[in-house]
């Protein structure tokens, strides 16, 4: 039986199996509360890719896949979709959160599909609209809307992936001409992975060292920019200085043609410079609105989170959908019957079986409500003045406390995706092993979710970094050595301001605090349990920093002995974060049974949670053995409760039919 089969069953089958059938406004009133602001967004994509045809074909060769997904992102060009994520003074909405929200729901039909447009409209034309100044918006925006001008994101290099400010490609100002050099000084200088390269893309997005001189000054570089660069002619042949590799076959993302890019000595204009935060005058002087160095490349960074967002959101979408699948066949399919009765047990009836896949559910609410949140924040900052960051201190604090939790919610929910997804396939036994059946596919699309766009282990240090430095401008930019002695002299108090919970929280947290005796069953005790460990961390780590004040420390040794350390400290931190956000979801849901159900999946959500830190909450005896043991009763206890609500829960997920119950041959 395959995975569709068994989810075509009727509600009759699925009420004798012990499922109740959903509730029709059950479903939409959680629906309405999971979408949040862009409600109507998702609605209309779900209206236009509710098509079979959108869902990846295993059978096509990788050209095929790759024209096939180049088709698909024209349909969309088509349906404005990309319009939303640019200004309206540079030819679209801006309508920021819709631009994330109508991505992510792409992660119901096909990765490749929503990498492939992330590359045109939010990296590409990302860096364009928000590295760029008008010349750049008037030349360029307009034919990135609607595919005149095809474009790639160049910043990743051979020798330096996540450490963008050592980048090796270097951009060399030539008086006499007017114009960049761009080349690749070394073979790890060479861009890598780099999608759209292989085939489609005309111009690059290429960052790269700018070296320049003003009159009477020696050459001298001013850190990492970006500059629009001509990888291709009209015809599709390169241009002369360009290399262009294809990345070839890959663990997934067939429709996306990743490549490779070298340049040697290959020059464009002046004007070419996206030329925001450093630009370079006609005579070789450089000028900024950002003196200091770090901060300039940071707040150019800071400005391109938008990728970061999109794919940590459509992970999430991926997620969901691998749990949808994988719960209409557990509520079907039968395995084993019981002393007793006339036919096998439904695979959603056991235990075990509900252990699998009602936590992950209960997570991916979580994560869905904390990612509304982090998509709210980024609309609100991208909405505003794009130079207020310059002269605002407390917008530029904002900016970066949105680059912590982006990075956060990154982390957290793709490898999320990537584990749900792989339970998933094993939930469904030998039909999740099947194309068909489309887990298999998207286990190896998701794959990359925790590498691209900010590698996972990266991005929770930066979260890291960023509680114990509680946002504090002279650690941008430092190396371990000079990070590790700043945390020395400053950290000691830090985790206090670091840790601000929302009001809701704080009232919450006021009402009932957990003295090793409240009851587990209150939220506040919840809160206080994901607060507590976090503090811990956050204090103990700070305290083992204090080493770099010694005079013979090796502040390297200091950071990296304590790495692990540091990075439970932030996960414990995007825990809490996200389990805030739950609850201040569920008070804000309209509707009593919707919010008395997803108070269950916030149960399941913490105990679950709390469950996969036992030994830790044991070791450092913040519970007795006993409240270990009742949270692990928990966990069964809110299964139970929530097996007969699985189907319902993820039809509230609102994905479009035809892709889920498409079979391909």
């Amino acid at each position: 039986m395959t995975i569709t089969d068994a989810s075509n069953r009727s509600d009759t089958d699925q009420a004798s199996s012990g499922v109740e059938p959903a509730s029709r406004l059950l479903v939409d009133n959680l629906r309405v509360t999971l979408d949040g602001r862009w409600g109507e967004t998702r609605d209309y994509v779900r209206a236009n890719i509710d098509r079979e045809d959108l869902l990846p074909d295993p059978s096509l060769t990788m050209q095929q896949a790759r024209d096939r997904t180049f088709e698909h992102v024209e349909e969309l060009a088509r349906l404005d979709f990309p319009s939303d994520g640019f200004r309206r003074d540079h030819g679209g909405t801006g309508d920021v959160g819709a631009a994330i929200t109508a991505i992510e729901m792409l992660g119901y039909a096909d990765l490749s599909l929503m990498v492939k447009a992330g590359v045109q409209w939010g990296l590409f034309g990302g860096a364009v609209e928000n590295l760029g100044t008008k010349i750049h918006h008037d030349k360029f925006v307009k034919g990135i809307i609607n595919l005149d001008i095809l474009g790639c994101f160049a910043m990743s290099e051979m020798g330096h992936g996540s450490n963008v400010q050592a980048l090796e490609t270097e951009a060399t100002y030539d008086r006499a001409t007017g114009e960049f050099v761009i080349h690749s000084t070394t073979a790890g200088a060479t861009k890598e992975y780099i999608g759209g390269a292989a085939q489609h893309a005309r111009f690059a997005s290429v960052f790269a060292q700018l070296i320049t001189a003003g009159p009477g000054e020696e050459p001298q570089s001013h850190g990492v920019h970006c500059f629009v660069v001509q990888i291709r002619d009209n015809k599709g042949k390169p241009m002369p200085g360009v290399t262009i590799g294809d990345s070839g076959y890959k663990g997934g993302l067939a429709g996306v043609d990743n490549g490779r890019l070298r340049f040697d000595n290959v020059r464009v204009p002046r004007e070419n410079l996206l030329n925001r935060y450093g630009d370079v005058a006609a005579d070789g002087t450089y000028s900024s609105p950002i003196e200091n160095t770090n901060r300039r490349f940071f707040t150019m960074l800071g400005t391109l989170i938008r990728g970061r967002i999109s794919v940590a959101a459509t992970s999430g979408a991926a997620a969901r959908k691998a749990l949808a699948i994988a719960t209409r066949y557990g509520t079907t399919r039968r395995q084993f019957e019981a002393p007793g009765k006339p036919e096998e047990t439904v695979l959603l009836d056991y235990l075990v079986h509900q252990r699998k896949l009602l936590p992950l559910i209960a997570k991916s609410y979580a994560l869905e409500f904390a990612m509304n949140d982090v998509v709210e924040e980024l609309h609100e900052v991208q909405s505003a003045d794009p130079d207020l960051a310059l002269h605002d201190a407390e917008f530029a604090k904002r900016q970066r406390r949105l680059e912590a939790s982006a990075a956060g919610i990154k982390a957290i929910t793709t490898w999320h995706a990537s584990h749900t997804i792989n339970v998933a396939r094993e939930a469904c036994g030998g039909a999740g092993y099947l194309d068909e059946n489309q887990l298999s596919i998207m286990r190896g699309d998701i794959d990359v979710f925790t590498t691209f766009e900010g590698d996972n282990t990266v991005m929770t240090q930066l979260v890291g970094k960023e509680l114990l430095s509680a946002y504090a401008e002279e650690v941008q930019g430092m190396d371990m050595v000079g990070w590790a002695g700043f945390i020395a002299n400053t950290a000691r108090d830090m985790f206090l301001e670091a840790t601000g919970s929302r009001q809701l929280t704080q009232t919450l947290l006021d009402a009932g605090e957990d003295d090793g005796k409240s009851d587990l069953a209150s939220r506040a005790t919840h809160l206080q349990m994901f607060r507590n460990r976090e503090e811990h961390l956050l204090r103990t780590v700070a305290q083992r920093m204090q080493r770099a004040k010694e005079p013979d420390a090796d502040g390297f040794e200091v950071f990296n002995s304590a790495q692990d350390h540091l990075l439970a400290a932030a996960w414990a931190s995007i825990e809490r974060v996200v389990l805030e956000s739950f609850v201040t979801h569920i008070k804000d849901c309209d509707s009593k049974a919707a919010a008395d159900l997803l108070n269950k999946v916030c149960d399941l959500f913490v105990y679950s949670t709390l469950e996969n830190h036992l030994s830790w909450y044991l070791m450092h005896k913040h519970v007795s053995v006993e409240r270990a043991k009742a949270i692990r009763r928990s966990v069964n206890t809110a299964c139970r409760e929530l097996r007969p609500h699985a189907r319902t829960l993820v039809d509230a997920f609102g994905i479009p039919e035809k892709l889920l119950t498409v079979e391909m041959k």
